[in-house]
């Protein structure tokens, strides 16, 4: 799939974006990953019916850099998201998510439901989730967890070639498989990320705080919850509390996923999301 680059500008900076497809408008990012003309696998998912703008947020690719700290935060964020919304002159877009990148859309959903005709919400939290879940791989007492911390650390480093980067990059995503054999499978296409450890970092902080369960009631779009059973990540039980709390919601739990619903159950996904996006 071709993903085209663009910039946007707008009065709070200049914002590099990809886009493919065709159809009404799907706003995707994370809140770390950083994008390139190979894409991503969770927005390639819905290319077929669906133009995608996929966007690098500040501090990532080639947008604009935060002269302030708190510019990297989740909020900081939306508010940047929903100007590229205008810039590119929708008057709603659908946003999806996926980890990190569905914190962003709870957020996005509880402050602009109106620019949204939609939100998908993939494998997240509308809270803290590694502290008060010891199913939460970066839970101290997850038996994986410290292997999980290396990892992390080791990739962060800078000083790796890239096939050092390519093997321990392989061994943190297996964790997140509920198949792990099957990862050759999974990410045999040829896209290339890179972490923003800058917004990485800020992260870290900012989910020792984070916790907008009493606000979700003021999301008012439709709105899709999608988790996988056996999500080390994000539980499935953040998932399941999201679901009680916004109004107009349906969830959708994978039998046969962990954290990556869209790869380990790809059609069952693609199914799910036409139901939500138009």
């Amino acid at each position: 799939m071709k993903w085209i680059r663009q910039y946007v500008s707008t009065e709070r900076g200049v914002f590099e974006i990809f886009i493919s497809g065709d159809g009404s408008p799907v706003c995707i990012t994370h809140n770390y990953s950083e994008f390139n003309e190979t894409g991503d696998a969770f927005a390639e998912t819905f290319t077929d019916n669906h133009k995608v703008i996929l966007v690098n947020l500040r501090e990532t690719g080639n947008s604009a850099k935060a002269t302030e700290p708190y510019q990297l935060s989740i909020i900081e964020a939306v508010l940047d998201l929903d100007e590229i919304r205008k810039e590119l002159g929708y008057n709603k877009w659908s946003f999806a998510g996926h980890s990190t990148g569905g914190m962003i859309g709870v957020l996005y959903g509880i402050h602009f439901s109106n620019s949204l005709k939609s939100l998908i919400l993939v494998g997240t939290s509308a809270r803290e989730y590694t502290l008060s879940s010891k199913d939460c791989i970066y839970n101290a007492k997850h038996p994986k967890n410290q292997r999980m911390i290396e990892l992390i650390s080791l990739l962060k480093s800078g000083t790796l070639t890239e096939i050092e980067k390519e093997k321990l990059t392989e061994e943190r995503t297996k964790f997140s498989l509920y198949n792990p054999n099957k990862y050759n499978e999974y990410f045999s296409f040829n896209i290339k990320k890179e972490m923003s450890t800058k917004r990485l970092d800020f992260f870290n902080r900012e989910l020792s705080i984070f916790d907008v369960t009493r606000q979700l009631d003021r999301i008012t779009t439709n709105t899709l919850i999608i988790c996988g059973r056996y999500d080390v990540q994000c539980p499935i039980q953040y998932s399941i509390e999201m679901s009680k709390l916004i109004p107009n919601n349906k969830l959708v739990i994978f039998e046969e996923s962990n954290h990556y619903p869209f790869l380990e159950e790809k059609e069952k996904f693609k199914d799910s999301i036409l139901c939500i996006v138009s």
